[in-house]
Formats: C-alpha cells, structure tokens, sequence
C-alpha cells in the first residue's frame, strides 16, 4: 500500500513537472507562430491596403484576411514614400529575427525562410534608386495599367465604385511617374531618347481622343459588359448602372484620357537629356552590380554572372548539334519545316480545343488540382490599340482566394496559329501558368499557408516553369504526329523547338553581353549575323529590346535550365522511385520559390 502510494506521488511529481516545464517553456518561448502569423498580417494587409489594384487581383475577400476599411488608392511614388519603404523592409527585417525558427510549425518555417530572404534582397534593391524603369516601351505602365483595368472583375457594388475612385487617381499616378524619371534624369539614369518617344507614342495611341468620342474604346466597352453583369445577377439596377456608365465615359475624358497626354509632354520636355540609343546596364555607374542584383532578384537564381555563362555556352551547343543533325537528316527537312511551322499547319485549330488537349496529354505525368473544381479559361484577344505595345501573351493572375475564372490573353499582332499558338497555351495555359497559379491557390487555401507568400514574385520560378510546360507542349505535338504517323509534322515541329530553345539561349547570351559586359550594337550585329541574322533593321530591334528590358530573357531560360537542373538531381537522390509526376507533385507543392531554397528542401536540409 504504501509502495503504491510512493509510485501514485510519482506519477503525480512527475506529471506536474512535464506541466509545469512546458508551462516554463511557454513563457520562454511565446508562441512563435502566433508572433509571426501577427507580423506576416500586418505585412500582407499593408501592402494590400497600399496598392488597390494589386489587392484587387491578389485577394477576392479582402475581409476574411483582415482588410475591412481601405481607401482605393494606386501607388503614387514619391522619394519619401521611397525612403519609408526602405526603412519599413529594415523594421520587418528585424521584427523577423526576434521569432524563434526553432519553434515554428513546418509550413510558417518554409514561409519565415521565404519572406526573410525576400524582403533581404528587396532592402538589397534599395540601394539602386532609380535604376528601375516603370515606363519601359516593352512593359511599362504605360501599357499595363489599360489592361489591368479593362480586367478588373465587378464582384459587387463596392468593386465599381473602387474602380472609379482609381481611374479618377490616373493623373495623380502619371504625375507621379513622371516625377520619377525627372529624378532618374538628375541621376543621370533616364532611358534612351528613342525609348522615350516610343513611350510618348503608345501615350497618345492607347487612349485616344477619337476612340473616346466614338465610345467604343476598350476601357468603355469592357466597363459596360462588366455592369451589364451585375444588373444580369440583381446587384445593381438599370438606372444605377447607366450612373456607372456616364462617370466612366467622364472619367476616362475628363481624368485619364488628358492624364497621358501630360505624361507624354512631360516626358518630350525629358528627351534629349539622355543617350540616343538603348545601351546596356554595363554603361551606367554600378551598372554591373544592379545587373547581377537584378538577375538574382528576377530569376531566382543563386549563380553568379560567369556560372550563369558556364551553364549556358554548352546548352547552346547542345541546342544547336541537335539543330544541325536535324537539318542533316533529309535533304528537304528546311522545306518540311517551311511548310508544317511557317504555314501554319495544325491539326487543332481551336484555342479551347488546344487546350483540352494539352489537359488530356498532361494527365498522367502531372497531379491533378488539390480540390476537385476545375477552373475555367477564357482565350481573349488584346484590343488593336493595346497589340503593337504588349507581349505575344500572357495570362493575367486571378486572386489566389477565387482562381475558378482565368483569362489568357492572345496578341493576333505577334502570335501566329498553328503549332505557335498550341505551345503559347502550353506555356500560358497548360501545363503552364494557369495550371500552377490555380495548384498553388488551391494547395495553399487547403493548408492554410499564410497568404503573405502572395506577395513574393519568383520569377525564375514561374516563368522557367512556363517555359517547361511549353517545350512539353511540342513534344506533346511531336507525339501526336508520331502516334497519327505524320513523319513530316514530327520533323518539323522537333525543328521547331530546338530552333525556339537556340533562340532563347542566344539572346539569353546576348542580355549577359549587353549589360554586363558592355557588348555595343556593332559587336551583337556581328554575333547575331553568325547565326543568319543579318539585317540591320532586325538587329538593330533585337539590340534596342534586350537593352530595355534587362535580365527579361533569363527570367524565362535561365529560369527553365534550373527547373531541369533541379529534376536532375530529383532523379539522382530518388534514383528508381523517381518518376515525372513526383517531380512535379514535389515542384508544386514547394510553391513558388527561389531555386537555392528548392534544391534544400529536395535535400531535406529545410523541413517542408
């Protein structure tokens, strides 16, 4: 009796020790996910409620994150707001080390790891001022605010009035972007005279006069359907949605449409201050380290400058032997080419149809979507007024809370049909980015992983990924000739994507060339002719846009040499358990994030 009591006042010491340690530990260490969820909060509602367009197309439910009361705004710059930027990525910096990684949960860990190296080499981008160029010819926003606005979906009253409170800040944001370049001026930072007029052009074309009167600008027409579809759905009424309509049509004359042509003023007054022709990042004070700065920022990627060389020097020769035997093979092979890529000849001619396709071809070697629905894709055409001016495509990002509704935009100007298109839906569609944007949008709602990871862009990561998807998408091709017996079709789509994979390497060279080693346009002249590209006018087009979108090239190529780099040594650790949908299972479900940090998560140094 009494040994059975001594052993009951054991247990009972012992167990009051477990609880009260733990107790002790608790007040040690504070919960540390708590602590972070807080501090990732408050970082994700702030940018959010900095920037109502970019919240509009991150989160459809602003509420259920915390974000209640907000005044629509577009992020006018200001070299203040600069400054506090840099000191608030210090502050969160610091906020960031004083939690405790040792007592996170896996997932806030790998999202701590994340946002701590991001928002490092975001303070590391501080320390450029003024090398950014937010009116660039190519993407500025000059091109992309119309298009972001034109999309803007109407999922209640509130979303219309936002819209409208922002197009009435058009002209507070253009003057505040060309207070920027005043100041890249003083910096002797300003881009080239002939980036500047094309700028001045797309000013006065993208929103014009005459296209305003007729009432039949995009900006107008978009505005209308989306009304129309809440008066359909009882959420406005008619008289309240003609309201809508006027203030637009006034908005878009009155505030936005003058808004440019001073932009476009402000910037003739700027010309004649800087060079005449684009040059390299090589040319200006730092210029080298902003580069390499901005290869790492852009694509993700750990290598420096010289390794990136090393790695793409002999895929160019690779790229270009599979080319040349190709070639070899028939003595008719360039004229199989010419007739089944340059005609355009293709057995699916649809988009939708394309993409059905790609789905059923992808099945097998890739994980389905985390939740059962499926989203659908819209194919659109950019307007006429907006084509000279935007890429061949691109697919715009829904909020991550609601990724049912998805638009691929398609660009008639510089996207053929035929095999280009199928593999543009590969690359834009699936298995590209509308695949992984939905699988990671639904794989993060279902484990709850903090939407702060929203605010992080890895552009390696997303575009190397595209890219994948893309050359994925001519093999699927080449396999469909093959299984339908078109030996010709098989040749030249293989040609095809060893000659668009050369493409991409070279002028992946070429970038390195131009900007960090100050190549001028006569030595690229010289290099590009070497590969049968001799006219000046080409070279001169290709030159003029490497130089104005640096590090654009490696953030797709580059980017896409990592993703086989990394299923590389998934096939090495895993040896015969390797398989393509566990790559890929294990590639989505990491999310988007800088290679370095894939390549230890793979080695399990980073628990995930």
């Amino acid at each position: 009796m009494h040994l059975l009591r001594s052993k009951k006042f054991l247990c009972f010491t012992l167990i009051f020790t477990l609880l009260f340690g733990s107790t002790l530990l608790m007040l040690r260490h504070p919960n540390e996910d708590v602590k972070f969820a807080r501090l990732a909060d408050r970082i994700f509602q702030s940018e959010m409620t900095a920037n109502t367009l970019s919240m509009h197309y991150t989160v459809a439910d602003p509420a259920a994150y915390g974000i209640s009361k907000y005044a629509p705004c577009l992020p006018c710059y200001s070299a203040g707001n600069r400054l506090s930027a840099a000191e608030a990525l210090q502050q969160d910096l610091e906020a960031l080390r004083h939690i405790s990684q040792d007592h996170l949960s896996p997932d806030n860990l790998y999202t701590y790891h994340l946002l701590y190296n991001y928002l490092e080499q975001s303070l590391e981008g501080a320390d450029f001022a003024y090398y950014d160029e937010p009116l660039s010819p190519a993407s500025g926003m000059q091109s992309q605010l119309p298009i972001l606005l034109a999309e803007y979906t109407f999922r209640c009253q509130a979303d219309v009035e936002d819209y409208l409170a922002l197009l009435d800040q058009t002209d507070e944001y253009f003057t505040s972007l060309a207070c920027y370049e005043k100041e890249k001026k003083e910096a002797g930072l300003l881009q080239a005279d002939t980036s500047i007029q094309q700028v001045i052009e797309q000013c006065y074309s993208i929103l014009s006069e005459a296209e305003l009167e007729k009432g039949n600008h995009f900006l107008q027409t978009t505005f209308a359907e989306r009304i129309q579809t809440l008066v359909t759905t009882g959420l406005l009424t008619a008289q309240e949605a003609d309201s809508y309509i006027a203030q637009n049509d006034r908005l878009l004359t009155t505030v936005m449409q003058p808004a440019y042509e001073k932009l476009a003023d402000e910037l003739f007054l700027l010309m004649g201050e800087g060079t005449s022709q684009p040059k390299g990042l090589a040319t200006l004070p730092k210029g080298q380290d902003y580069y390499s700065y901005l290869v790492r920022s852009t694509t993700g990627s750990s290598r420096t400058i010289q390794e990136i060389k090393e790695l793409l020097y002999p895929q160019f020769e690779e790229e270009y032997q599979s080319l040349q035997n190709l070639l070899l093979s028939r003595t008719d092979s360039v004229e199989i080419w010419q007739r089944y890529v340059l005609d355009q000849d293709f057995p699916i001619l649809a988009p939708e149809d394309m993409l059905t396709d790609l789905q059923a071809r992808m099945a097998q070697d890739f994980p389905g979507f985390p939740c059962t629905s499926s989203p659908t894709a819209a194919v659109k055409q950019v307007s006429s007024s907006l084509a000279p001016y935007c890429a061949p495509a691109f697919y715009l990002t829904p909020p991550f809370d609601n990724a049912d509704a998805n638009v691929i935009y398609i660009n008639p100007n510089s996207t053929a049909a035929g095999l280009e298109l199928y593999t543009t839906l590969g690359h834009e569609g699936y298995p590209g980015h509308l695949y992984q944007t939905v699988y990671d949008a639904q794989k993060s709602l279902q484990q709850g992983t903090h939407p702060v990871r929203q605010l992080l862009w890895y552009g390696g990561y997303q575009e190397g990924w595209a890219l994948y998807a893309e050359f994925l998408a001519y093999d699927y091709a080449i396999e469909s000739a093959q299984e339908s017996h078109m030996k010709d079709q098989a040749l030249a789509w293989e040609i095809e994507k060893h000659s668009r994979s050369m493409q991409l390497c070279l002028y992946s060279l070429l970038d390195i060339s131009i900007h960090y080693d100050n190549a001028s346009y006569e030595e690229a002249h010289q290099v590009l002719g070497r590969f049968g590209i001799s006219d000046p006018d080409t070279t001169r087009t290709i030159y003029d846009y490497v130089a104005e979108t640096p590090a654009n090239y490696l953030k797709y190529y580059l980017g896409y040499l990592e993703v086989l780099d990394l299923q590389a040594q998934a096939r090495s650790l895993w040896q015969t358990e390797y398989t393509d949908l566990r790559f890929h299972r294990f590639f989505l479900d990491c999310g988007p994030s800088d290679f370095e940090t894939l390549r230890q998560v793979l080695q399990s140094e980073i628990p995930f």
